[in-house]
């Protein structure tokens, strides 16, 4: 008889409430019931409790277990997840209105961003100073206004690739300078 049939042949028996096939159900299928339980709620000792309130639902409810419509250690693992899954969303806090609001992420930058940021502003501002006024106004209204490179050409009335080699050049000495 295959490991399957013998558990199904087991449950059939705890249907009948014979309590030695329940301790030998125990046995033999609480190692992986276990590491269900353990697996979702991830402490030991809940898991121990909540592994024995398992097998309370196993055998209350053996006699509803019908192999015709799937193997036994499915079924006896769903018992445990979903028992599992009840303990952990048992377990969880019920937030009120100032938990829940103090919960939800803050999307300003923190202080020490702030400080970082305003500090890289200084250095992009000081870098900038170092171009020509023009290619400074060119890098400014393509990356700060989103002028396209060919406004940008139009605005300062030169050709489109000078504007594109302009904003290059100007980007290789920005980032050198950032990089001192």
């Amino acid at each position: 008889m295959a490991a399957s049939e013998e558990t199904e042949a087991l449950i059939g028996h705890v249907a009948m409430r014979d309590q030695k096939a329940f301790a030998a159900l125990y046995k033999r299928t609480s190692p992986k019931l276990y590491g269900v339980c353990l697996r979702i709620i991830g402490n030991r000792t809940d898991a121990e409790e909540v592994l024995q309130e398992v097998y309370v639902r196993i055998w209350q409810r053996a006699e509803q277990f019908a192999p015709s419509q799937g193997s036994a250690m499915p079924w006896l693992a769903a018992i445990a997840r979903n028992r599992s899954i009840d303990f952990v969303r048992a377990r969880k806090p019920v937030a009120d209105e100032f938990d829940s609001a103090y919960d939800l992420a803050d999307t300003e930058p923190d202080p020490e961003e702030q400080a970082i940021a305003k500090g890289e502003g200084r250095r992009i501002d000081r870098c900038m100073e170092e171009l020509e006024a023009d290619r400074a106004r060119a890098v400014r209204s393509a990356y700060v206004e989103g002028l396209s490179y060919q406004e940008l050409a139009d605005q300062h009335s030169v050709p489109l690739n000078t504007m594109r080699t302009w904003l290059r050049r100007s980007l290789i000495r920005l980032r050198e300078c950032m990089d001192r």
